[in-house]
């Protein structure tokens, strides 16, 4: 079962795979390993590592066929919704036409293009911190933050929804929100030169997965995370999840709606994460039992 919740995401284009044939073998991967490999840091990292390689076939999967994806994408309500909370005008563009200058990308635009793409390591280096200083809260805080993950693919799927500057791309927006910029764009091939493309299509593998924004949720459910493990830690989480939403408005990344949506997610599952610990500790002591019987045989 590991090897199949390995394969099946690489596989799935060239044999054409229908998706409960990729996602129900990568979604088990990481139960088979409980079963195979008894309790340990390792363990715990070579989940973490099969819930990710799940999570990214869910994420990616709907991109599969571009054309269908774009026909099902939501992209009126975001930009209704986000006018009101602009007072009239996309928070995005409000602030590109108050700091920027059309044409360049200044420090402060790099400095939250960074922000941006450092966001690709910080849930799992939060993760980390975590195992490294409080190896005891460790399952919790996984659990937590991969909920987050998996529940926002679930939306990905049946809510597919466009960011500011796809909208804009497009002809969604009016005229004079036409000049939505995507300020990472402009920038990326700047620093990284030819590595951009390549970096761009491995890290970019679904441009029409807003709403929520998982950038903004995840780092919320960091945020908190290393609150539990110490001040020192819990602030620098913070000032970070306060300077990627900044970054992903003003960059045209994502609305605000879905930052909104983003911290909505984490707070529900942080609601309701301790009702669920028991029936979690069940599972894991019957998976722990099955081990027990399989090294016995």
């Amino acid at each position: 079962m590991i090897v199949a919740g390995v394969a099946a995401p690489v596989l799935r284009r060239r044999l054409k795979l229908p998706p409960p044939a990729v996602l129900g073998p990568a979604a088990l991967a990481p139960v088979a390993l409980c079963v195979v490999r008894p309790r340990s840091r390792s363990r715990y990292v070579a989940l973490c590592v099969l819930q990710l390689w799940a999570y990214i076939a869910a994420y990616e999967m709907p991109n599969d066929d571009p054309d269908r994806l774009a026909s099902r994408t939501h992209s009126s309500y975001p930009i209704a919704i986000d006018r009101v909370l602009g007072l009239g005008e996309l928070p995005t563009l409000r602030l590109q036409r108050a700091f920027s200058t059309p044409g360049s990308v200044n420090r402060f635009e790099r400095a939250l293009a960074w922000g941006h793409w450092i966001w690709f390591l910080t849930p799992h280096t939060t993760l980390a911190y975590v195992l490294w200083r409080a190896p005891e809260r460790f399952p919790f805080a996984a659990a937590r933050m991969y909920a987050v993950f998996d529940i926002g693919a679930v939306f990905y799927w049946s809510v597919p929804t466009a960011p500011p500057w796809w909208a804009a791309q497009h002809g969604y927006l009016p005229d004079r929100e036409v000049l939505v910029r995507r300020m990472m764009i402009e920038y990326g091939p700047i620093f990284w030169g030819d590595l951009w493309e390549p970096l761009y299509d491995f890290l970019g593998g679904n441009p029409l997965a807003a709403m929520p924004s998982l950038h903004f949720a995840t780092s919320l459910m960091g945020a908190h995370l290393l609150s539990e493990v110490g001040p020192v830690a819990g602030a620098v989480g913070w000032g970070y999840a306060l300077w990627l939403g900044l970054a992903l408005v003003y960059l045209g990344e994502h609305y605000l709606i879905d930052l909104l949506a983003g911290a909505t997610l984490t707070t529900a599952i942080r609601k309701a994460a301790p009702g669920l610990v028991p029936a979690a500790r069940g599972l894991g002591r019957m998976l722990e039992r099955w081990r027990a019987l399989s090294a016995g045989g």
